[in-house]
C-alpha cells in the first residue's frame, strides 16, 4: 500500500491516480468515510487528466489508529504531511462535510502556498455547534446523541445515518441503494471506535470562522438545500459568506452525500471549476 508516516509517528494511507504530470486535485472525507468515498470523483477526473490524491484521515480506513490527536489541527497536518510527502504544487483542495473543515483547518495554518483553488461540499465549517455568538447552529444534545449512539452500537448507528438522512432515503419517494448503505458502513466500520467517536467532537465543534476568513484562493461551495446532517444555513452559506468571492451552487432537493446522489452533477461542477 502507499503509506506514509507522520511526525507523531501515525501512518497515513492514499491513493495517488491518473498522470503524474496532471493538474493535482487532493480530496478529503467525511465522517466516519475514507478515501473510497471519493470514487466516483477520482475515477472521473483521472480519465481526463487530472492526477487526484486521497488518504484515509487518522484513525479512518487503512490509516492506523493512534489514541490521541484526533482532532481538526492534526487532521490539517496531515493533509499537509501528504501534499509535501508528494510535493503537490498549485492543488486544487476538495473536501466533503468533515473533509470540508480539514481543508479550511488547513489553510488556516499551512496557508496557500501549494494551493490553486478549494471545494467544499456539503461541508461542515464554518461552526456546525449552537452557541452564543453561532444561535444558527445544532444544539450540542445532537452530538451528544452521536457520540451515545456510537458507544451503544456505532454499527447500527451507521447503518441508520445511511438508511436515512445521509443520502435522503428517509424522504417521501426516495428509493434506498442497499449498495450505497453498505458501502458507508463498511468504511464506517474500517475506522477506529476512538477515533471516529473522538472525531465527532473535531467536526461539530471546532471552530472554522478565521480559517475561511484566510482563503485567498478561488472557492467553490457546493451545498445541498435538503441536507439533514449539515444545514445549508448554518454551513454552505455561512461558509460562503465568509470566503471572499466564494462561488456557491445550491443543489435543490438533495441530502448530504451529494458525492453519491448527485455524483454526475457534482462531477461535471468539479470539472468547469477546475477548467476555469
Amino acid at each position: 500500500m502507499s503509506t506514509l508516516t507522520t511526525r507523531d509517528n501515525v501512518e497515513i494511507y492514499y491513493k495517488d491516480w491518473g498522470p503524474k504530470d496532471g493538474p493535482v486535485v487532493t480530496f478529503s472525507h467525511g465522517w466516519p468515510l475514507g478515501a473510497d468515498s471519493w470514487e466516483s470523483q477520482m475515477l472521473f477526473l483521472a480519465d481526463r487528466g487530472f492526477r487526484v490524491v486521497a488518504h484515509d484521515r487518522r484513525g479512518h480506513g487503512r490509516s492506523s489508529q493512534p489514541w490521541d490527536g484526533n482532532d481538526m489541527d492534526h487532521y490539517a497536518d496531515d493533509l499537509a504531511a501528504v501534499i509535501e510527502h508528494l510535493d503537490l504544487k498549485d492543488a486544487t483542495l476538495v473536501g466533503f462535510s468533515t473533509g470540508g473543515g480539514e481543508v479550511a483547518r488547513y489553510i488556516g495554518r499551512h496557508g496557500t502556498g501549494r494551493v490553486k483553488k478549494a471545494v467544499l461540499v456539503s461541508s461542515v465549517p464554518p461552526l456546525m455547534l449552537k452557541t452564543a455568538d453561532n444561535p444558527g447552529g445544532l444544539p450540542i444534545e445532537v452530538f451528544d446523541g452521536l457520540r451515545q449512539a456510537s458507544l451503544e452500537n456505532r454499527s447500527q448507528l451507521y447503518l441508520d445515518l445511511a438508511s436515512g438522512p445521509f443520502f435522503g432515503f428517509n424522504r417521501p419517494g426516495a428509493k434506498p441503494s442497499q449498495g450505497l448503505i453498505q458501502s458507508f458502513w463498511a468504511q464506517g466500520m474500517q475506522g477506529g471506535h476512538k477515533n471516529t467517536y473522538d472525531s465527532i467532537a473535531a467536526f461539530s465543534a471546532t471552530d472554522f470562522r478565521e480559517d475561511l476568513k484566510k482563503f485567498d484562493v478561488p472557492t467553490l461551495v457546493i451545498h445541498g438545500d435538503d441536507d439533514q446532517v449539515v444545514p445549508i444555513d448554518a454551513a454552505g452559506r455561512a461558509s460562503a459568506a465568509l470566503v471572499p468571492g466564494a462561488q456557491l451552487i445550491v443543489y435543490a432537493g438533495a441530502p448530504h452525500g451529494v458525492t453519491d446522489t448527485h455524483k454526475d452533477r457534482l462531477n461535471q461542477d468539479l470539472l468547469a471549476f477546475l477548467r476555469t
